[in-house]
């Protein structure tokens, strides 16, 4: 994918970059039998209360039901087009199966209009089809990838995103994330040939703060300009530094590396090594 630039005719187009779109149909509308209505609830929970800082606003949108489970076995489907999804940062394709029925799935590098794409045991090692772990060749590079059997994908699908399958140990296979995480994951889980597409994503410079907005993003105020009363960073004569052993939470919860995870999470015996590399 390549990266579109613009001649700085104000201040803000100066730094600001778009993806180029290739090979997606920008005058396509969706297709409305897989739109849904989108709620947006500002980062708030059922009980009104802030959870997610920083969320509000930002244009309407439709969700795109995405087929993750891609459960229409042995059945090919023929790509329709490309389109651009306002809810991921991957593209998504709509394919048309032998019976009729359209879906939606993540387009992954390579993908175009025309092309066919088959869910089977049986099918051939090319981008976009989907097979078990157990069928998929050792060092095959993949994405869209289950956890459990027919729960439908949860990992790898995001743009420019792909993992590779490293071995295969009785029931269990050996995936290396994009993180560097290597993790057992079940042969009988399904997984997507190839890379997510729309590789250049993390490249695209927003260039202004409206852009920010029209995402549903607000601004966000450092802590350590504000007052000693409103953040822990806060106060100090002039630039002060965070004033702590390491940075915090507005609520005084360590911040910024801290890890989360829970020591005894069962499923730790799945992951083989750390993506920081322990």
């Amino acid at each position: 994918m390549a990266i579109k630039t613009y001649k700085p005719y104000t201040p803000a187009r100066r730094g600001m970059t778009v993806s180029a779109f290739d090979g997606v149909d920008k005058k396509a509308k969706p297709e409305r039998s897989l739109l849904e209505t989108l709620k947006k609830n500002s980062g708030r929970n059922s009980y009104g209360r802030i959870t997610v800082r920083h969320r509000g606003g930002g244009n309407k949108r439709k969700y795109r039901v995405i087929d993750f489970r891609r459960d229409k076995l042995d059945m090919p489907a023929v790509v329709q087009r490309l389109e651009y999804d306002p809810n991921r940062s991957a593209f998504i394709a709509l394919v048309k199966y032998e019976d009729g029925e359209l879906r939606y799935v993540l387009a992954p590098v390579g993908l175009k209009a025309g092309d066919t794409i088959l869910a089977s045991a049986a099918a051939d090692i090319k981008p976009g089809n989907c097979l078990p772990l157990a069928n998929i060749p050792v060092g095959t590079i993949i994405h869209n990838i289950e956890l459990q059997p027919g729960y439908g994908a949860q990992l790898v699908r995001s743009a420019g995103v792909a993992a590779q399958l490293l071995a295969k140990e009785g029931e269990l296979a050996q995936v290396r994330l994009p993180s560097g995480e290597v993790r057992y994951v079940r042969m009988n889980c399904t997984a997507c040939i190839g890379q997510v597409g729309n590789i250049d994503h993390g490249n695209v410079h927003i260039g202004k703060a409206g852009r920010k907005r029209h995402m549903g993003i607000r601004p966000t105020v450092r802590g350590s300009v504000m007052n000693p009363n409103d953040h822990p960073h806060g106060g100090g004569e002039g630039r002060a530094p965070v004033g702590r052993p390491g940075p915090v939470t507005p609520w005084g919860k360590p911040a910024m590396g801290l890890k989360t995870r829970k020591a005894k999470n069962p499923t730790n015996k799945f992951i083989i090594k750390r993506r920081n590399g322990k």
